[in-house]
């Protein structure tokens, strides 16, 4: 956990040399990969990786697995999710060879428009409250995934999360720490100290924590299916509630929710084919980011090396900036996805790097237009299904409503939005905001090889291009590839409008050298170190195409952990 890898700095001992001291010899690794044949799989809760196995052993898909620890992540990690938010999926299906793409965002609501939130001489949508909630897609997201790929049915997939609500489970360490971040944010908002302030206070590390009310709903939605959530007694009780306290979402906009089924976009990097779901989501960001840096011998340079991280902050800061420009709803603009996650428009953006200076502004891209904090998981079994997912509630615990009949907060994803006319990310009613939760996929000759993800915000596309950096040029194993340090650009432009000044600032994560610190302050960044753990969360599982053999890793910056048998 951070908080050690502080204490092993201020002590004089860095993270590397403490891992070096493995038997193993990985550099950076806090433990080793866990090892499986017949199912694996690794969270960020260990109460959510057993129930995924348990799935599995009871002749569960890797889909039903992954909706099993979803659904009890909601409940013991409501700091990062629930059903109150929206899912992404990347599911690859052995029957078919080919790697399936969900988007399970929700939209905005029908009655509220742009002209409310200038009337009200707002500059921006605010991040909690009544106002940036739209429709949550997670739970009609289970229902697709279940209906393609699922085995057991979905009362057997919630029995486990339903059995921890209503008899409690003990709260974990670093959840226990965000919970009491989100409960001094989040309290003033209805529902939300009944639900998650028992006594009148966060739960502490060891605290037996109850949710009955989720334990209701997730009762509603295993024995009266997807209809419970957006046309029955949970739509109806939510729809009140948030009349009630000011707010927009009604059972129509519940009513007319519905996923969509995307073909996943990918890009060559070395030999290896990285894939991620298209916009509204921020995925392709990381494959800009790839394009732009495999141009360049990134493995001569040598991890930490102040040419690699100047080069990778300087390519972030380019797709950021097309991150910023074009990222939206596709079904309210045609956005240049193909164009963007090009070779040759990596090519022209790459020629703007000065190898030896930091850029204070960099311009967004003109491809070639036609008119016009969060939890990751993932899951393998025995058939060869493996299952990417990320499902949130935006900034922690959302957005702060809290139904109190219904147990769970609502996302603030419309926070995402832009209220600048004429932006890409416009507010408009019944479209949907852009996303930052991304799940990945990497495949080799076709076959798969490695489902992953690093949860936080804008640091999930630049923690997918370190990870798969740290794989192919370094050579890292995947429980090192995730331990490793990262660094961390903020203060892009944004999609929600504001713009770069100055050129951001670099966060770099304890283990990195003050010789490469020094020589990025030389060449003109703003560097400093970050111990927020604001560096993501990170789950892997790879296959070995030869041995069938799975390979599963969790870092040690949450709680969670990787297990198969």
């Amino acid at each position: 956990m951070l908080r050690a890898i502080l204490i092993m700095t201020l002590l004089g001992t860095s993270p590397a040399l403490w891992a070096a001291n493995r038997p193993v010899g990985n550099r950076f690794a806090t433990r080793s990969d866990v090892l499986a044949r017949q199912g694996i799989a690794a969270t960020s809760q260990p109460l959510a990786t057993q129930a995924a196995l348990d799935i599995l052993k009871q002749g569960g898909s890797a889909v039903d697995a992954a909706i099993a620890a979803n659904a009890l992540l909601g409940l013991v990690e409501p700091t990062g999710c629930g059903i109150g938010g929206d899912l992404f999926v990347l599911v690859w299906d052995p029957a078919t060879l080919k790697l399936h793409g969900l988007n399970a965002s929700g939209r905005s609501p029908h009655s509220l428009t742009r002209q409310y939130f200038l009337d009200q001489n707002l500059e921006a949508i605010p991040q909690d409250g009544p106002l940036p909630v739209s429709v949550p897609g997670c739970v009609d997201g289970w229902f697709e995934l279940h209906d393609r790929f699922g085995r057991l049915e979905m009362k057997r997939l919630l029995e486990p999360a339903i059995s921890y609500a209503t008899h409690g489970f003990p709260v974990s360490e670093v959840i226990a720490e965000d919970w009491q971040r989100n409960a001094e944010k989040y309290e003033k908002w209805p529902g939300f100290r009944d639900i998650f302030m028992p006594g009148g206070k966060a739960p502490a590390k060891g605290d037996i924590f109850r949710n009955t009310a989720l334990a209701r709903s997730l009762n509603l939605i295993a024995t009266q299916g997807r209809s419970a959530f957006y046309k029955g007694d949970i739509a109806r009780e939510l729809a009140a509630f948030m009349k009630e306290h000011g707010g927009f979402l009604t059972e129509q906009d519940l009513a007319d929710h519905r996923s969509t089924w995307v073909d996943p976009v990918s890009t060559t990097y070395r030999n290896c084919e990285v894939w991620e779901l298209p916009p509204n989501g921020q995925g392709i960001a990381a494959l800009q980011i790839l394009n732009i840096l495999e141009g360049y011998d990134i493995a001569s340079m040598g991890f930490g090396s102040p040419d690699y991280l100047h080069l990778f902050i300087e390519a972030k800061k380019l797709a950021f900036e097309d991150r910023a420009r074009f990222y939206a709803d596709p079904a309210f603009h045609t956005l240049p996805v193909q164009e963007l996650i090009s070779k040759p428009y990596a090519k022209e953006r790459r020629a703007l790097i000065d190898p030896a200076k930091a850029a204070k502004s960099v311009p967004p891209g003109n491809p070639a237009l036609e008119e016009g904090d969060t939890i990751y998981l993932t899951v393998a079994d025995s058939q060869g299904m493996m299952v990417s997912l990320i499902q949130s509630n935006y900034r922690g615990m959302g957005s702060g409503m809290t139904p109190p009949t219904l147990g769970f907060c609502l996302q603030n994803r419309g926070e995402m939005f832009s209220l600048e006319e004429g932006h890409f990310n416009m507010y408009a009613p019944h479209k949907r905001p852009f996303h930052t939760i991304i799940p990945a996929f990497i495949t080799r000759d076709g076959q798969p090889w490695i489902s992953f993800g690093v949860m936080g915000g804008a640091m999930q596309p630049q923690g997918h291009a370190q990870i798969v950096v740290n794989l192919i040029d370094f050579h890292m194993s995947l429980q090192e590839a995730g331990d490793a340090p990262r660094v961390q650009h903020v203060g892009s432009s944004e999609p929600t409008g504001s713009t770069m000044a100055d050129g951001g600032r670099v966060q770099l994560e304890f283990g990195f050298n003050e010789e490469t610190v020094r020589e990025l302050v030389r060449r003109g960044h703003e560097v400093g170190h970050d111990t927020a753990g604001n560096f993501g969360g990170y789950q892997a599982i790879l296959r070995n195409p030869e041995t069938g053999v799975y390979y599963g890793a969790s870092e040690s910056r949450k709680d969670g952990h990787a297990a198969g048998f």
